[in-house]
């Protein structure tokens, strides 16, 4: 009877078993250590079948980066509610990407470290993940300085910078987070909240920090 059911299961629905299976040991083993054979036994179905349906190892990876890439973006995108001031923006952003990177270790593994490091075509995929990423903060950014009672409009060159520098301290922070016992996902994003806000503010205000002659 397993077995019959095991083959009515819809291919879209089992491609999505397969994948939670190797999100799992691509996180946890690294993508050079994980095998078909262990994804297969997780998934609960043959390698053949792996095979038939995802093609490759190096296809199956890709498709699992990218899966995981569109969950974090629908995520941080899911999170920012409309008509809330800057500070509430930034913050609703920052703490739906540290509670989804929280809640999915294996696959923050998979974007953070696994994908950035070994080499094309899984860089860029990480590459057009952050990109998107960066231009949505960057139009958190931009929307703070239009809020602002001062100059409206921010260079863009500094705008970019800021979103480039936010996105990054998020990222490192969510690796830190992780695999620090007792850091929830609401304290990780007060921590950068707390650092970039009050720079942001006094950026968009008119008040930049200025270095030494």
């Amino acid at each position: 009877m397993d077995a019959v059911k095991s083959k009515r299961m819809p291919r879209a629905v089992r491609e999505q078993q397969m994948m939670d299976a190797a999100v799992r040991i691509f996180g946890q083993r690294g993508y050079r250590a994980a095998s078909m054979d262990e994804i297969a036994e997780l998934a609960g179905v043959s390698k053949p079948l792996v095979y038939l349906y995802l093609n490759s190892k190096e296809e199956l990876f890709t498709a699992c980066i990218r899966r995981e890439a569109k969950a974090l973006v629908d995520a941080v995108q899911a999170g920012v509610g409309p008509g809330l001031p800057a500070d509430r923006q930034l913050w609703e952003g920052l703490r739906a990407f540290f509670v989804h990177t929280a809640e999915n270790p294996d696959g923050w593994a998979v974007l953070h470290r696994q994908a950035r490091t070994h080499g094309e075509p899984f860089a860029s995929e990480i590459t057009a993940m952050r990109d998107e990423i960066v231009a949505f903060v960057t139009g958190l950014i931009g929307a703070a300085a239009r809020e602002a009672h001062h100059d409206p409009a921010l260079p863009d060159r500094d705008v970019a910078g800021l979103a480039q520098a936010l996105v990054g301290a998020a990222e490192a922070l969510a690796g830190w987070a992780n695999e620090t016992p007792g850091v929830s996902a609401r304290e990780a994003a007060a921590t950068l909240m707390n650092f970039s806000w009050a720079g942001l503010e006094n950026l968009m205000n008119g008040r930049p920090w200025q270095p030494p002659a």
